[in-house]
């Protein structure tokens, strides 16, 4: 579609150019022959030809080419010059190119070549044209052969026509060809070329793995288009990529903070990034303001995510809330066992006794014996060897727990015997 517009554009140029010049040699074949400038007879154009002319470009400037057609159609093109016969194919080129009728404007562009008339830079412009031609048909490798041809000859062939051959390879799965093409293109764009180019140099440096070569692509993209999120993510995937997972966090981290990269999945993919570069802290700072400030929603994930980031900062304190909201949420008993683990960490054993039951009471859990086997410690703990005792017993049913379940049972045997013997003496 690009394409095609672009050769649409240019068509509408070349008419305009081409109506000059008509008018130019008009006005030099009118003067008397002393006026005439010298060496420009090749140049000079017959009245009643030349108004043919001007009448097509007139209807081609008013869209109305069909009638610049007929006004060409009445000419006879083997009596004409070699320069007014490339001017009427030029013409006839542009008005069915403008149709969409490509194979066609082609020819007549061919034909203005091999008529002799138009001179070396007029030649080099409708040689690029036949090549845009073919790529408006999606023609690639017609196209592409077209423009090898036409750098050939070119003089200072500038961006577009290096970023329209990397195209032209690209668009065949020929990322190898496209690279040098689309580098030339983005070089010659000067301090900041146009999104476009480098768009299509990142897409072929991604193509061909050569990540390490695609991050100063990406960050020329960063600066041109701050606010487009897709360029920061891809930076963030680069260093991820490349093992540098700290450094992936900051591009990400900066365009959150920025506000260029918003809503909840931004935020989580955030949180992860700092979790996977082993900064959880400020994990858990992002997460917990995503959550509060409702742009991350509050249910069981986010939560249990948020007290991850907590115990992996050793933040026990800041993950119990977090952990608790989740557990409360959460359709088994598994996260109340998590928060009792936390409770018993800190030695609170009254909250790790009462998080056990709700845990066990809520049930499904993965390993119940560890339940058991917590509750029987919570309460050896709170000095009730009998409740401790009875919570040990029915941890020993359970293959997992069933071994410390027995030394906790030892345990308290042994102290029982100590507290006994010393009471005797």
């Amino acid at each position: 579609m690009a394409t095609r517009l672009i050769t649409a554009l240019a068509a509408l140029g070349c008419a305009l150019v081409i109506c000059g010049s008509l008018q130019t040699a008009v006005a030099q074949d009118n003067q008397p022959a002393s006026q005439k400038p010298k060496g420009g007879a090749g140049s000079i154009m017959d009245p009643i030809t030349g108004k043919h002319l001007k009448d097509a470009v007139d209807a081609i400037q008013a869209q109305r080419y069909l009638e610049a057609e007929a006004a060409l159609g009445e000419l006879n093109l083997e009596r004409l010059s070699p320069y007014e016969r490339s001017r009427a194919e030029q013409l006839f080129a542009i008005a069915a190119q403008l149709q969409g009728h490509y194979g066609g404007a082609r020819n007549h562009l061919q034909q203005a070549i091999a008529s002799g008339g138009l001179n070396d830079q007029e030649a080099s412009i409708a040689r690029f044209q036949v090549a845009q031609l073919f790529m408006a048909e999606n023609k690639w490798q017609e196209g592409a052969d077209a423009l090898q041809e036409w750098f050939k000859t070119a003089q200072n062939p500038n961006s577009a026509a290096y970023h329209l051959l990397a195209v032209a390879y690209y668009q065949m799965g020929n990322h190898s060809a496209a690279l040098e093409p689309a580098q030339k293109a983005v070089d010659l764009g000067g301090a900041k070329p146009q999104e476009s180019l480098l768009q299509l140099l990142l897409a072929i440096r991604l193509d061909l793995k050569q990540y390490k070569q695609a991050v100063p692509v990406v960050k020329r993209l960063i600066e041109a288009a701050p606010a487009n999120k897709t360029y920061w993510l891809q930076f963030a995937g680069l260093d991820s990529m490349l093992g540098d997972v700290s450094g992936a966090a900051v591009p990400i981290e900066l365009a959150y903070r920025g506000g260029w990269l918003t809503g909840d999945e931004n935020a989580l993919r955030l949180t992860q990034f700092l979790v996977q570069a082993a900064i959880p802290y400020r994990a858990g700072q992002i997460l917990n303001q995503a959550i509060e400030q409702g742009v991350m929603k509050s249910d069981v994930q986010a939560n249990e995510l948020l007290a991850n980031c907590w115990l992996a900062a050793r933040e026990y304190d800041k993950a119990i809330k977090p952990l608790k909201r989740a557990a409360d949420l959460s359709s088994n008993g598994e996260l109340y066992l998590r928060l009792a683990q936390v409770y018993a960490q800190r030695e609170d054993w009254p909250h790790t006794a009462d998080t056990l039951h709700l845990a066990i009471d809520k049930g499904n859990l993965k390993n119940t014996g560890d339940a058991l086997l917590l509750m029987g410690i919570a309460s050896n703990n709170q000095k009730q060897p009998a409740l401790a005792r009875t919570w040990f017993e029915k941890a020993k049913g359970y293959s997992t727990s069933r071994a410390h379940a027995e030394g906790w049972l030892i345990h308290i045997d042994e102290e029982q015997r100590s507290r006994t013997q010393t009471v005797s003496h």
